[in-house]
């Protein structure tokens, strides 16, 4: 397997940089840099194509040492400590950093439970709640995470920092034509009759706990600050909400949180129907 010297800020190094930094070359080149313990496990573990390491040769441990002789990339990269430091997005210095590919965004490759939940998240702009989205939906069983419209960057090193390591866990498709996605449902609905859309908002409508959620669903989120957009709603078989106390000066739920509350009550009434 090669291995390349970087010991200064040459081609190679710049782009690294860019990997990190621009979206626009992230999609170029169709990769990321990801760092950390818990990612670059999940990302082995699940199977992610690893395309090269990144490292001080000098400052490895056994871990580290682990996963240069266990996992096969197409070139490594060797850094001086400085320079790997300033590649790093940590305070403590990453000792191990891989350049990892994407994946398709394919229905067809996302196999799906007897009992299906599916979460959307319409146009998410802040990476803090899109990467705490995907470690929920991972935590509470969701079988798929879709994005859509214009959206932050789903490999935006922010987003998979905030997911802690549900990243490489949980399928997530990005689409940017409504159409492709309509027509996945519609595909959901021929395979499972009982299929149900629900789409959430901050008004007063039906609670959240009062809708028969055994089914198999898709739950739908809105934007952050304008919520889910009037074509997803009308498309939904109901619309339901979290109910707020009367003088609560708050109007509504952070997405996230609000998202997480919801998918815990599908959980919880699936499960009293296993139980029960």
């Amino acid at each position: 397997m090669k291995t390349i010297s970087v010991i200064k800020k040459n081609n190679d190094y710049q782009r690294f940089e860019v990997l990190k930094n621009n979206r626009n070359k992230r999609y170029k080149y169709n990769q990321f840099i990801v760092e950390g313990v818990r990612s670059l496990n999940e990302a082995v573990k699940n199977n992610w194509k690893i395309i090269s390491f990144i490292y001080d040769k000098n400052n490895l441990s056994d871990w580290a040492k682990n996963m240069l002789e266990t996992v096969k990339t197409e070139v490594n990269y060797t850094l001086s400590a400085q320079l790997l430091k300033e590649l790093s997005g940590k305070e403590d210095t990453s000792e191990l950093l891989a350049i990892i590919e994407m994946r398709e965004d394919k229905f067809e490759n996302i196999p799906l439970s007897d009992n299906p939940f599916i979460m959307l998240f319409d146009r998410p702009s802040n990476k803090g709640n899109l990467g705490t989205m995907i470690r929920s939906c991972d935590a509470l069983g969701v079988d798929l995470l879709i994005i859509t419209g214009h959206a932050v960057d789903l490999y935006e090193p922010d987003v998979i920092v905030s997911a802690m390591g549900s990243f490489f866990n949980l399928p997530v498709i990005r689409i940017n034509n409504n159409e492709d996605f309509y027509q996945f449902v519609e595909t959901l609905r021929m395979k499972y009759p009982d299929f149900k859309i629900i789409g959430t908002t901050a008004h007063k409508e039906k609670p959240i706990y009062r809708e028969d959620l055994k089914t198999p669903i898709l739950l739908m989120m809105g934007n952050e600050t304008m919520g889910l957009n009037k074509a997803f709603k009308e498309y939904c078989d109901v619309l339901c909400t979290i109910p707020m106390a009367e003088n609560s000066y708050a109007s509504s739920f952070n997405v996230s949180c609000a998202a997480s509350i919801m998918m815990y009550e599908i959980v919880r009434q699936r499960m009293n129907t296993t139980t029960g």
